[in-house]
């Protein structure tokens, strides 16, 4: 399969709708990260989307629409958190986990009674979608496993041939993939931080937000995944990442004890040429929406510099940094040192 790579326009827009139309796979950009979409009532086209990623099929993916009146029939109800969540921040990056509706296919939500939906705030998604009347199931558009792409040179870098075509359409603003809160229990939940916050939902719902014990550790065994990167090593380069925990100082002391070819750092803003060892930065400490931003592009330098260990910097663990964090502890497989 040849994949193109097209400028965002209304000739490359439109032949997007008419390839989803058709049950076939797009790359795209959103707010957060670059995505794969597939008509999520469409069966065949959403198994694509685990081909072409190699992404286990018990993984639930994301359903993006363009306005609360495409709910219908892709979840079976909205509840009054839901409204007021969607009232504050859609259209945004905050998915909710809802009660699944009747015309979702069954593989979009990984045989689960719920479904996770989410209202992109991308000009070009939202163009998609109108254009298309398709809403779309997407996860991030990299190879299982790899650090999301933010940009369609990354995209192309791991879906070359996998699919049709990439709308180019710039940097991706956030830099990782959507907070998604479970609103289908008895109080909602956080199952994965990003640049919407725990505190932020809490002040609009004027109640706690309880935080998935999944967020900072790995999922126990025979425990089911309510949501995308909840249960397997994800955004992780070729290298063996190492989340160092500790005071500047140590991190320093850390890294010349075991520095060595293909040992590199992962560090905050102004702090690489004072290392021992190669570094690669994301963002300026305390910044989680820097840190944010740029973290998955970093995990990919470190790739094309050909790292083999990777030291990196413990970013915070609340506000937006938690996102930073947890997307961190997965690619570094929950290796966490003290220092």
């Amino acid at each position: 399969m040849q994949t193109q790579v097209l400028p965002v326009n209304e000739q490359s827009i439109a032949l997007a709708a008419q390839l989803l139309r058709r049950g076939e796979l797009v790359a795209l950009p959103t707010e957060t990260v670059y995505g794969i979409a597939a008509d999520a009532r469409n069966p065949e086209a959403v198994k694509k989307i685990f081909a072409a990623k190699g992404r286990p099929q018990d993984n639930p993916l994301i359903v993006h629409i363009a306005g609360m009146e495409m709910l219908a029939g892709i979840v079976s109800a909205v509840p009054e958190r839901a409204r007021r969540l969607a009232a504050a921040f859609w259209p945004g990056p905050l998915t909710m986990v809802l009660p699944r509706g009747p015309e979702v296919a069954d593989v979009t939500c990984a045989g689960l009674d719920t479904v996770g939906v989410r209202m992109p705030s991308h000009p070009v998604v939202q163009a998609v979608i109108r254009a298309s009347g398709v809403a779309f199931a997407a996860p991030s558009a990299n190879l299982s496993g790899k650090p999301s792409p933010t940009n369609a040179a990354d995209t192309l870098a791991d879906m070359d041939g996998r699919l049709p075509l990439i709308l180019d359409g710039g940097d991706s603003a956030v830099g990782v993939e959507s907070t998604v809160v479970s609103l289908a229990g008895e109080h909602p939940m956080l199952l994965r931080p990003g640049y919407i916050t725990r505190e932020q939902m809490e002040d609009v719902l004027g109640e706690e937000v309880l935080v998935s014990h999944a967020i900072l550790e790995k999922l126990r065994p025979g425990e089911t995944a309510r949501s995308p990167g909840m249960k397997y090593k994800h955004y992780a380069p070729k290298a063996e990442v190492t989340i160092l925990r500790g005071s500047w100082a140590h991190y320093q002391a850390y890294l010349a004890d075991h520095a060595g070819p293909g040992v590199f750092a992962l560090c905050f803003a102004g702090e690489g040429a004072r290392l021992p060892v190669p570094a690669i930065e994301y963002g300026a400490e305390g910044d989680g929406a820097a840190q944010a931003h740029r973290l998955f592009t970093a995990l990919r330098e470190l790739d094309k510099a050909g790292a083999r260990v990777v030291y990196a910097r413990c970013p915070a663990s609340s506000g937006v940094s938690m996102a930073g964090y947890n997307r961190l502890l997965r690619a570094a497989a929950f290796r966490v040192v003290e220092v």
